[in-house]
């Protein structure tokens, strides 16, 4: 789990727009480890995280394409169900307030990447980090409650 830079490019929302950005980014041989697109009426937001910021941003300029730059958490998840919640559980337990996130596709040895924008980024990292038996491990190992089949344990007989 690492802090990393994100490229957030502000498209029009016209066909070919997000073709443009990613062939100039191919151009220049940039690979993306990570990629969201947002709509809305006005324009696109395409989030992405880069292997190589300074030719992503070359070729942004080159296009003449607006774009901003945010600090946000990449987290290396298992490819499997219930890994990302299990990331949102602890920074929900630990009081940390998920922005927006989104995922990687499928990465190394069944490997993914959580994408987290969150409120504070040092007090994430310590709480998906904290030692080698922290809460994230023992969370991993734990079943996932459904609320819909879930029945309280009865009280003790008296």
């Amino acid at each position: 789990m690492e802090t990393t830079k994100q490229i957030a490019v502000f498209l029009e929302n016209k066909p070919g727009r997000l073709a443009n950005v990613l062939l100039a980014l191919a151009r220049d041989k940039v690979n993306l480890t990570a990629m969201s697109v947002m709509d809305s009426h006005e324009h696109n937001v395409l989030r992405l995280i880069p292997d190589d910021l300074a030719r992503t941003r070359q070729a942004l300029k080159a296009l003449g394409t607006p774009y901003s730059e945010s600090e946000v958490l990449a987290v290396e998840l298992r490819n499997q169900p219930g890994a990302l919640a299990r990331v949102c559980e602890i920074l929900g337990a630990g009081h940390v307030n998920i922005e927006y996130a989104y995922v990687s596709s499928g990465g190394r040895n069944g490997k993914t990447y959580g994408i987290f924008k969150v409120s504070n980024s040092d007090k994430a990292i310590r709480l998906l980090g904290e030692s080698p038996n922290n809460s994230a491990r023992r969370l991993e190992r734990r079943q996932l409650r459904d609320r819909r089949s879930y029945t309280p344990p009865r009280a003790a007989a008296r």
